[in-house]
């Protein structure tokens, strides 16, 4: 069984991610006429004349005005791009319509099928999409002629910038699978729990990962820091800013030092006890601020959100803006 495709096919089966799916990934009016609250994956239990349920598929039945459609995505992940998949995903879906006249004596037409072949490979897809590419165009039969094409969506053709941009669990699936960078993930897996209100589908995300983990496509330790980030909201938070911890650290003691040596040179006066403790307050309380000031800097930087830095660091959203404005106007 391939890991990839029963993967995919848990994560899809998820309505949230599947709506995700079509709103972002497919440009079709009619997408937004969907009503993704009556969606749900087909139970193909019943079929088995004709059509052959794999682990690289998925039927989901949904409603568009009054009337049932039906989305039917194919994921192919070989190395190899199929050049004949206009041809294979015909096939299937010719073999669903079999089937649905079989469980459905009496209708008079047919569904509609929107075909999606979702591709993961490392290598451009070039088979053709529509049929007619892949038959004799001689003698010409004009009308007689057969033809179909499928929705391709392959994951290879979207960019960093543009998939950072969507920043939904598709688009962060896709990040994952084309432009692997953990520490770019862990990022966004925190914009992922902090704004998705299904943490279901966030939940299917991580389980993905640990799938590959168990399986060796990916570092353990990867997927141990992307399940510590899920699982405590709190403790995100701290991970995020970990990495600067030693910066920090090195701050807070520089705070810490020039402190001291203030309060001791008051401590002249006061007292040198007393002088101590007071710049070793000052010098921690110094520290801790610059040390938030420059996590909130790092993440700026790397595009986060106003209102969730502001939570995490405790800096107001107009000393954020100051520090974004100060960033700008040394980037240009």
């Amino acid at each position: 069984m391939n890991i990839h495709d029963s993967g995919y096919k848990k994560l899809f089966s998820n309505r949230t991610i599947f709506r995700e799916l079509l709103e972002t990934f497919v440009n079709q009016e009619w997408v937004h006429a969907l009503d993704f609250s009556s969606c749900e994956p087909l139970d193909k239990s019943f079929i088995s004349e004709h059509y052959k349920e794999t682990e690289s598929d998925l039927i989901y039945k949904i409603q568009f005005h009054d009337r049932e459609v039906y989305i039917y995505i194919l994921i192919e992940f070989q190395s190899t791009v199929d050049p004949f998949m206009a041809l294979r995903v015909l096939n299937y879906i010719t073999n669903f319509y079999m089937d649905f006249l079989v469980n459905n004596r009496n209708v008079n037409r047919l569904p509609a099928v929107f075909p999606i072949v979702l591709y993961n490979g490392e290598a451009p897809w070039t088979a053709p999409v529509n049929l007619s590419r892949l038959i004799e165009q001689h003698p010409p039969r004009g009308t007689f002629a057969l033809d179909f094409q499928y929705f391709l969506i392959a994951e290879n053709q979207y960019s960093q910038d543009a998939l950072l941009t969507i920043r939904n669990i598709v688009s962060t699936l896709f990040l994952a699978e084309s432009h692997y960078d953990l520490d770019l993930l862990e990022v966004e897996l925190l914009n992922l729990f902090s704004v998705e209100a299904d943490k279901q589908a966030v939940s299917l995300f991580l389980n993905w990962f640990r799938q590959l983990a168990f399986h060796g496509r990916i570092e353990s330790g990867d997927y141990q820091s992307l399940e510590y980030i899920y699982r405590n909201e709190e403790e995100v938070k701290t991970m995020l800013v970990a990495a600067l911890e030693r910066e920090r650290q090195q701050i807070f003691q520089n705070g810490l030092l020039e402190g001291k040596q203030e309060g001791l040179l008051e401590g002249k006066q006061e007292g040198l006890l007393e002088g101590e403790q007071k710049g070793r307050v000052e010098g921690k309380q110094e520290g801790l601020l610059e040390g938030r000031i420059e996590a909130a800097k790092a993440m700026l930087a790397k595009g986060m959100e106003m209102r969730l830095i502001s939570e995490i660091t405790h800096l107001p959203e107009a000393q954020l803006l100051q520090l974004k404005a100060a960033l700008s106007s040394v980037k240009e």
